[in-house]
């Protein structure tokens, strides 16, 4: 079997899942929910009281930055949780249900099923994401106005570059989900019971979040997974700070670079079917 008739065939077979659709389903009603929420809340760009991130302030403004509201309240459980599923399950699953075996009956070799496994995750990320970010747009657009978008700097620009860098927030988020992805993908090739790696991944996402709000613990928040994901925001400034953003990609890079190693010599070393 080709390479891409299998990750075409695998890709169906997650797609298709009643589970994992239901997921996907999810992340498109967060948004409409947000949305709504700040409609009827009537927020005003002055900042009313000013709680929470800058976004919320320009929301009234521009409803393009719903989708950036969206990604950011969505970042803290829900694409998590949605990533961690179909990670966790990857591998975790197919031993569970007793499937793995007959998979690897297939000539095509551990290491190029891992990688089609692994590329299955980022899409399923991928397609969550982008999920997020268009029904989040068009919500904005069809409750608030929108137009030239005011960046968080003060700086306006047209619209066109306003969703040019929407387009790279998305892709910056996809990129932190699929780092997220990798980890959960070592994860699964330890045990054969799909919840327990979810379960250890989501452990590990709410720990690293934690661990990055203490002020005392400072020191090692650069190094967490978590730390970068919300950087995003440095697109939404004029200059752009193009050195937070590029650590924070480093960061998903090495992320999935050591993990997908790990899950890597884990699979195509030891007894993963039994």
């Amino acid at each position: 079997m080709s390479a891409g008739r299998f990750y075409a065939s695998e890709l169906r077979l997650v797609m298709l899942r009643r589970r994992n659709l239901l997921l996907l389903a999810v992340t498109a009603i967060f948004p409409l929910v947000i949305g709504i929420a700040l409609r009827l809340a009537a927020p005003h760009p002055e900042g009313g009281n000013g709680n929470g991130v800058a976004f919320f302030n320009q929301l009234a403004g521009n409803g393009v930055f719903l989708t950036f509201i969206a990604l950011s309240t969505l970042l803290v459980l829900v694409l998590p949780v949605v990533v961690a599923v179909v990670a966790g399950d990857s591998v975790a699953g197919e031993a569970g249900y007793g499937t793995l075996r007959y998979l690897l009956a297939v000539p095509a070799g551990r290491a190029r099923l891992l990688a089609v496994k692994y590329g299955v995750i980022v899409t399923y990320a991928l397609c969550a994401t982008f999920i997020v970010s268009a029904v989040a747009l068009a919500a904005g657009d069809v409750l608030f106005p929108v137009g030239p978008v005011t960046l968080l700097s003060g700086t306006t620009i047209s619209l066109a570059a306003g969703l040019l860098r929407l387009l790279f927030v998305t892709l910056y988020v996809a990129a932190a989900m699929a780092a997220l992805g990798a980890i959960g993908l070592a994860i699964s090739t330890l045990t054969e019971h799909a919840i327990g790696a979810i379960a250890a991944l989501m452990i590990l996402v709410v720990t690293s979040e934690v661990v990055d709000n203490v002020p005392q613990l400072a020191v090692v928040g650069p190094y967490l997974p978590t730390h970068w994901w919300l950087s995003f925001d440095s697109l939404l400034r004029v200059p752009v700070d193009t050195s937070t953003l590029l650590r924070g990609l480093l960061s998903f890079a090495v992320y999935a670079v050591l993990f997908g190693s790990f899950a890597w010599a884990r699979f195509t070393s030891a007894d993963v079917t039994s």
